[in-house]
């Protein structure tokens, strides 16, 4: 008999429990990682790869991450090879974050899996005199090969942005972008195509 957890929920973009105690273990081993990111030397690369792969479910090679960078599990982020984060990027992995190879992200960029419903009935759910729950779910993410993410762009849940495309800064990306683009603005929208 198979037992879905609330990871596997979390996981299939069902509706899950965010305070289960096996997500709450891997959010916790996630904060000792990042902690330890944080504290390690800039000029202490190998120590920093270690800690990014003991954190993260993939890691291609010449992986750069500035510190600070948070993100909720870190076990649901894959990057491939030559990608570079800079300072102050938030990966919310609830879900799969896919970043392909040769990725720029600039400063401050959030990338969330995590949403909840929009009516308030439906999302706080009072089960106790002091307990309340929120309804949560996350759609995966997706960034394609050789994408350049503005500093302070915002991806939301369920986004695939194609690749070799460029996301303006400030954007807020609402909808999947195509490939071969230059797209920004709120709501982001593509502007013109990039040959090739």
């Amino acid at each position: 008999m198979n037992i879905e957890t609330e990871k596997d929920k979390m996981l299939a973009g069902k509706c899950y429990n965010s305070r289960d105690p096996e997500l709450l273990a891997m959010y916790q081993k996630a904060r000792a990682l990042l902690r330890a990111y944080s504290a390690t030397e800039p000029t202490d690369a190998e120590s920093k790869h270690e800690i990014l792969a003991a954190l993260l479910g993939s890691l291609g090679e010449n992986v750069w991450i500035e510190s600070p960078f948070f993100c909720d599990y870190g076990e649901n982020i894959s990057i491939g090879n030559n990608v570079f984060l800079n300072y102050n990027c938030v990966l919310l992995d609830c879900n799969r974050i896919t970043i392909g190879n040769n990725v720029l992200i600039g400063p401050a960029v959030q990338i969330y899996t995590a949403t909840h419903p929009l009516n308030a009935n439906e999302r706080i759910i009072t089960t106790g005199k002091e307990t309340t729950v929120y309804t949560t779910r996350a759609l995966s993410v997706e960034i394609g090969n050789n994408v350049w993410l503005g500093g302070g762009a915002l991806v939301m849940p369920g986004v695939t942005i194609g690749n070799n495309t460029t996301i303006g800064a400030g954007a807020v990306v609402t909808k999947s972008v195509p490939p071969n683009v230059f797209a920004a603005g709120n709501p982001c929208r593509a502007i013109k195509e990039i040959e090739e």
